[in-house]
């Protein structure tokens, strides 16, 4: 029986006889090679040690290194080829990077000297005259195999690009920081919706004209950005920064997800893509009296107590796109696999699982009338809950440190013979001994249909938002300069997950209130997150909350990701009204901790990630600016500062 089952196994038999706490079932060991184990060391790793260690090394590096690395290859304008039609295997290198790639144009003043083509008339710089562009010229090409000046590729690590993103963390008033946070390019087809060709007066493209650097997928570039907020700790959410969007990259390899846009768009003679039609100039900016009954601004009581307004709904958004993926059959017995892996080790609330955007027919080979298509809302809920399952596997087969029964176990007990328990980057899963706490998460991928990059003011792409508990995205609307929320907070006591949680009966039993009057889940304020394991089988789940919203040229400012440190401290409108006031996303970012930090009365962790968008430099333009919520900033900064403040 897994280790899994067995604890919750042994839950259920200690609940029965009336026992005061329940420990877990120590998994049985099996016969092993006589090899000392190491701290944190797997058995895949202790086996190997039998072995030379230059066949170790070649069994931890399963791939064989091509002969041009891929970023090389990025650089010289190449695509790194696979073997299955140009999608990442099981087999391949995870490509997530912390930086992305783009064209720079190269000084004017410092011309390349490899670029000499074309009819250069090699007279000094004062004796040259402009050049009058003549009716069917065109312009010089670079010599083939040459770069060319103007397509200078470069990585910028996003982390440095405080132009483009940026990101800002406290610890407040606890002792150490749990909240971390992810932000790079990931490796996963494109899933943005194909930009349609419409009539325009534009030249057609050339076949050597620049274009931006793509994916190794050959796609233009997915970011991912992710904030995770850990309780009763730090590992669950180190262990989402790390891995999930590795889960993400692999579950869309075993799906056999496949880009959404053509590999090669053609333009028609006089017409042009969707993504160079619409200007932001074409924005319809609203006006003050236009947008303040929808302003949302925090109020102070008799008291003299500053109140958060009721937050708003998020954007509901749009229907699902269905994926094209090599085997459809496989894709659906993926999904009730790890469903039926559910119901036998978890058992409780997942007897009755039924995710959103999963197949429940039987018949694998119906696409039409067996359920829901496969999209990429099913490859992000799959990579979910299977990251969450192995987690709590994990944990399950480790030590408990508070049970002198298992207190003394092997370092390796949790390791299963033949099948080392690893995440998709091969590294262990926590620490030595068993963690109980979990952590919340929500993330962000941006996809575009064309080369040119998302935060372009002529740009358009598509966003798709997974998140559970209650961390927070908030999106700019650049022509009423609104806050606009794509994520709602998981607790007990809200009506949609009252409604998820009736499922299992005896959840609602389990719901409490805690000193401060707010209600708890088995003593959790969220009723999603990752890890929790002693909650799971009452319905406390990782399955996310899935958003996809279609964003056109300019439309948003910029995007916000929080922790709740910062989203239950200040209203939606105060946090987009003082990145409004910053220069950059970075200094945005800080600003909202500071602010946040300044004036919590509970001094919990507060993180704030922001990405631009391509109405970034109209973000001030729309409604009333960032003057909506000055005076209760204003406000709630004098009062942080009174020495009184802690005696109200």
């Amino acid at each position: 029986m897994p280790a899994l089952a067995r604890f919750y196994a042994s839950r259920r038999t200690a609940q029965r006889h009336g026992a005061a706490r329940v420990s877990s079932v120590p998994f049985a060991r099996a016969t092993r090679p006589n090899v000392t184990a190491k701290a944190g060391e797997s058995l895949y790793g202790q086996l190997s040690s039998t072995v030379s260690s230059s066949r170790r090394r070649d069994e931890a590096q399963p791939l064989t290194i091509p002969r041009v690395p891929p970023w090389l290859q990025t650089l010289s304008g190449g695509r790194r080829q696979y073997g299955n039609g140009g999608r990442l295997g099981l087999g391949d290198r995870r490509l997530f990077h912390n930086y992305f790639v783009t064209h720079l144009p190269s000084s004017s003043m410092h011309p390349d000297s490899r670029s000499s083509s074309g009819p250069g008339h090699k007279l000094p710089r004062d004796a040259s005259t402009p050049h009058i562009q003549r009716p069917g010229s065109s312009p010089a090409a670079a010599a083939l195999n040459m770069p060319s000046r103007d397509l200078t590729v470069v990585r910028i690590p996003l982390r440095r690009a405080k132009h483009h993103f940026g990101v800002a963390s406290s610890r407040g008033q606890r002792s150490y920081n749990e909240d971390t946070n992810q932000a790079g390019t990931i490796s996963m087809p494109a899933f943005a919706k194909r930009a349609p060709i419409s009539l325009q007066r534009r030249p057609i493209q050339k076949p050597d004209e620049a274009t931006s650097a793509d994916s190794a997928l050959g796609d233009p570039q997915v970011f991912y950005f992710g904030v995770f907020d850990g309780h009763g700790g730090s590992q669950c959410a180190d262990f989402l920064r790390d891995e999930l969007h590795g889960y993400i990259e692999q579950a869309s390899a075993e799906f056999g997800l496949q880009s959404s846009l053509r590999k090669r768009p053609r333009r028609e003679s006089g017409r042009k893509e969707d993504n160079d039609a619409d200007r932001p100039d074409e924005l319809d900016m609203k006006s003050e009296e236009e947008v303040k009954d929808e302003l949302r601004v925090p109020e102070q009581d008799a008291h003299g107590v500053v109140k958060n307004p009721e937050r708003m709904e998020p954007i509901k958004g749009v229907d699902p796109v269905t994926a094209r993926v090599d085997d459809v059959p496989k894709a659906v017995k993926l999904e009730q696999n790890l469903v039926e892996q559910y119901r036998q080790t978890v058992g409780g609330y997942f007897r009755r699982f039924n995710p959103e955007f999963f197949r429940e027919s039987e018949d694998t080979g119906n696409v039409e009338g067996g359920g829901p298509p496969i999209t990429v809302e099913s490859v992000l809920m799959y990579a979910f809950l299977r990251a969450d399952l192995d987690f709590i596997s994990a944990q399950a087969r480790k030590p408990d440190p508070d049970d002198p029964r298992v207190g003394d176990s092997p370092v390796n007990n949790d390791e299963i013979l033949g099948a080392p328990h690893t995440p998709p980057s091969g590294h262990g899963i926590g620490g030595l001994s068993r963690f109980k706490g979990g952590s919340t998460a929500s993330i962000a991928l941006i996809s575009t249909p064309t080369p040119a990059p998302f935060w372009h003011p002529n740009a358009q792409s598509t966003l798709i938002v997974a998140h559970v508990g209650d961390t927070r995205i908030l999106l700019c609307q650049t022509t009423t300069g609104l806050a606009q929320p794509l994520t709602s907070d998981h607790h007990p006591t809200t009506p949609t997950e009252s409604r998820r949680l009736r499922r299992y009966a005896p959840a609602g039993s389990m719901v409490s209130g805690d000193s401060f009057g707010e209600e708890r889940i088995m003593g959790l304020a969220n009723s999603r997150s990752f890890g929790d394991m002693r909650s799971k089988r009452i319905g406390v789940s990782a399955e996310p909350e899935i958003t996809r919203v279609e964003i056109g040229p300019a439309e948003y400012s910029f995007i916000v990701l929080m922790s709740d440190g910062v989203s239950g401290t200040l209203s939606d409108q105060e946090i987009v009204d003082v990145v409004k006031e910053a220069r950059t996303p970075e200094q945005g970012a800080k600003d909202v901790v500071d602010y946040a930090t300044e004036v919590s009365h509970d001094g919990d962790n507060a993180t704030c990630l922001v990405v631009r968008l391509g109405g970034w430099e109209r973000r001030s333009e729309g409604g009333v600016g960032s003057l909506g919520t000055k005076e209760i900033r204003d406000k709630r900064r004098t009062e942080a500062l009174d020495p009184r403040r802690g005696k109200r």
